[in-house]
């Protein structure tokens, strides 16, 4: 058996599993959309409720209240923060260098499985696509078996198999558009929730005193 007749016995099986393929990339983004939005909205709410203390403590010169206040922390400001109380002894150079290093592993840790929303967003509709052609070239292959018939059944027969090949670009676009308006949403949270972390980050250091003691 030729490679061009292997390819046809597997686009033979049609459009439906693409679509089902299909159905299950969608189902797991709702998942991902679901669970970043809530883990974004409580890392938010995490480091809201952490400025404050923490402010007041460094003001009053308590590091031990401030440390205190950044323990269990899920927003990424907090965990700067509790990471840098680690090294409060060090000076403030010292600590800028630490919070660099710790920036990179907090937005990636907010930015889990987005790369996946992203990669469905660009590839469904090729996958759609794909589902289409198959189901195209099964629709002409059977027009071929059922042979020319007077009266337009062929026609008929053809047409219903193209329509039915085209649903799987709708729904492979279905499954990509809300993918790519979620990623882009929830990147923006993220850039969002930095950006705060590192303005509350940067008022602590300054708070400081250099070389620190441990309150």
């Amino acid at each position: 058996m030729s490679l061009t007749e292997r390819f046809l016995q597997f686009s033979l099986l049609g459009a439906e599993w693409v679509m089902w393929l299909l159905v299950a990339l969608s189902v797991f983004s709702v998942y991902v959309m679901i669970e970043r939005a809530l883990a974004l909205r409580a890392a938010r709410r995490s480091d809201a409720a952490v400025r404050r203390p923490v402010m007041e403590a460094l003001e009053a010169g308590d590091l031990a209240a401030a440390r205190a206040a950044t323990k269990g922390a899920e927003g990424p400001g907090g965990r700067l923060l509790a990471e840098m109380f680690r090294y409060d002894r060090r000076d403030h150079a010292t600590l800028e260098a630490l919070l660099d290093a710790a920036r990179p592993h907090e937005k990636l840790r907010l930015e889990r499985n987005l790369s996946y929303l992203g990669t469905v967003g660009a590839n469904a509709p090729f996958v759609g696509l794909f589902g289409t052609v198959l189901g195209i070239i099964k629709a002409f292959h059977d027009l071929a078996e059922a042979g020319i018939k007077p009266g337009g059944d062929s026609t008929a027969v053809v047409m219903a198999g193209i329509s039915e090949a085209l649903v799987a670009t709708a729904i492979g676009l279905m499954v990509a558009i809300p993918a790519v308006v979620a990623y882009n949403a929830l990147q923006r949270r993220v850039k969002a929730l930095m950006a705060e972390a590192e303005a509350l980050a940067g008022a602590a250091v300054g708070l400081l005193p250099s070389n620190g003691t441990n309150g």
